[in-house]
């Protein structure tokens, strides 16, 4: 039964969320479709009821119920990066007024300042999730009952160290700037600048002035 509302979840998430986008840029509604967007993480609480429910039910816990701790913790971290960027993406379709361009794509320190962001919203929904399993065995206090809960506990440290290696490796090696001129520099901040015709210096003695 839990699988079943994490999947009913994800699609209420989706329907709320494009609802809103829908509402605020096709039909020019932004406060109606910023409400159905407030709405969106709601139900998240809906799980976590289902969930404790479930439990306080007397069943076993299960993979199910790791998962829907999971889930929570990613939309509670990811969540509102996973709303910008539907936002955006409805903006620069629909938006009828100044129209957001693409994103910049980062090099250099600022991909790693990106990375270690991430590597921050991994950790905060690595915490959420590991409470939540953690006060489910609590609630169930039968550790029979719950053994695929404390075994979730060992995907949750494998996320956050593959998370945190990845990250350290575009701290040591971050992604370098392609070369748009054929002279051109990279920057230390992984910007690419080349020549300008100002900085370029005349000699004090042209052609020009031999000729005179």
């Amino acid at each position: 039964m839990i699988l079943a509302i994490i999947i009913a979840c994800e699609i209420g998430f989706w329907v709320f969320l494009l609802s809103g986008l829908a509402l605020r840029y096709l039909a020019r509604q932004p406060r109606w479709g910023l409400g159905l967007i407030a709405m969106a993480p709601l139900v998240d609480l809906v799980l976590l009821g289902a969930t404790v429910v479930d439990l306080r039910s007397g069943g076993h816990a299960t993979s199910a119920h790791a998962l829907s701790a999971f889930y929570i913790g990613f939309s509670v971290a990811y969540g509102h990066r996973l709303i910008t960027w539907a936002d955006r993406k409805f903006a620069r379709r629909y938006g009828s007024d100044e129209r957001p361009g693409p994103p910049p794509k980062l090099y250099g320190r600022q991909y790693t300042a990106y990375s270690w962001r991430t590597t921050l919203l991994t950790w905060i929904a690595a915490a959420v999730a590991s409470a939540l399993l953690a006060g489910m065995i609590w609630l169930v206090g039968d550790p029979e009952k719950t053994k695929a809960l404390s075994q979730s506990f060992h995907v949750v440290r494998i996320v956050v160290v593959v998370d945190l290696i990845i990250t350290i490796s575009y701290t040591i090696w971050p992604p370098r700037a392609p070369r748009t001129e054929e002279n051109g520099e990279r920057s230390t901040d992984g910007q690419v600048s080349s020549p300008s015709s100002e900085n370029h210096v005349l000699p004090e003695n042209s052609d020009a002035d031999r000729n005179r």
